[in-house]
């Protein structure tokens, strides 16, 4: 069985931003389910408890079936007298002005103003959703907030001291194979000398220790990993705080089998002190694949 499950219930108004929170509380970490019908809910409890490996749940209600309303009410209140589950409600809130201006520029319809006008689905929704309202731990009023500034409140409330869905993938790759399209920050190494014309390295790559200390002995090397590594350092913190889950950083050296394998494997080994990092060296082996083929 596991320990005590930290559930959030966001909800709160349509058109005010149950999306972006839903996508926000995903790169925290936590399984997210969007509107599962509170009849199935005393199933997935069971399910959470008996797996004892979910311990963050974050759970999307709304009234698109007006239906399951007085069942979400009697389910927030079996909740609230469990020791299993440690809840808190979210609402999410706007005003009527910018509701109606989002569902315009979406030209969406209202889940309850299918055959009215669009305030009168808002209003009515507002009056249903009163007693959740009352109920909630934290209400969020996104009527001038940015889908990123949501973003940023829900990561400095929820968040825990180290984002764990945050890491960082560094790739080493060759310049003659292309640029690799997913990456964040690109770093030409090619201005420093190749060991790819030293006869002893030619057919090694960056991972022998001979060849990567041929790379780190170079003077023009050392200052310029100081300073690129300390870039990043300076700047991971900044991703962070915008919401990022992942950052790719990219070197690249001619062929990728040399230089940019080395940086990127002592750039990888220093940054896992501070985050998870994981290291590809797409074009490693490509030149040995190609002489194979021939």
């Amino acid at each position: 069985m596991t320990d005590t499950l930290n559930l959030v219930v966001i909800t709160g108004m349509s058109g005010a931003g149950k999306t972006v929170a839903m996508q926000s509380f995903e790169d925290l970490g936590y399984f997210c389910v969007d509107n599962m019908p509170p009849t199935l809910l005393p199933k997935f409890w069971e399910l959470v408890k008996e797996s004892g490996k979910v311990t963050k749940i974050a759970l999307v209600i709304d009234l698109r079936s007006r239906a399951f309303y007085d069942e979400i009410i009697e389910m927030l209140a079996n909740l609230d007298n469990t020791q299993f589950v440690t809840t808190k409600i979210l609402f999410l809130d706007a005003s009527d002005e910018e509701l109606v201006s989002r569902y315009k520029e979406t030209r969406r319809s209202h889940p309850l103003a299918m055959e009215g006008r669009l305030m009168d689905g808002i209003q009515k929704e507002r009056r249903l959703l009163t007693e959740i309202r009352n109920r909630a731990q934290m209400v969020v009023d996104t009527s001038t907030m940015s889908p990123r500034q949501l973003r940023e409140k829900i990561f400095h409330v929820f968040k825990t001291a180290v984002n764990p869905s945050f890491h960082i993938e560094v790739m080493s790759f060759g310049f003659k194979y292309g640029l690799p399209i997913d990456a964040d920050i690109v770093m030409d190494v090619r201005f420093l000398p190749n060991p790819y014309y030293v006869p002893a390295f030619k057919e090694l790559n960056g991972l022998d220790q001979p060849v990567s200390d041929y790379v780190m002995a170079q003077p023009a090397t050392e200052k310029f990993y100081e300073q690129f590594s300390g870039l990043l350092k300076d700047i991971m913190p900044g991703y962070l705080k915008e919401g990022k889950t992942s950052v790719t950083i990219a070197i690249g050296c001619t062929g990728g089998q040399h230089r940019s394998v080395a940086l990127a494997q002592r750039l990888a080994d220093d940054l896992s002190f501070d985050y998870p990092v994981d290291v590809t060296h797409r074009d490693m082996k490509k030149r040995k694949e190609t002489v194979n083929r021939s």
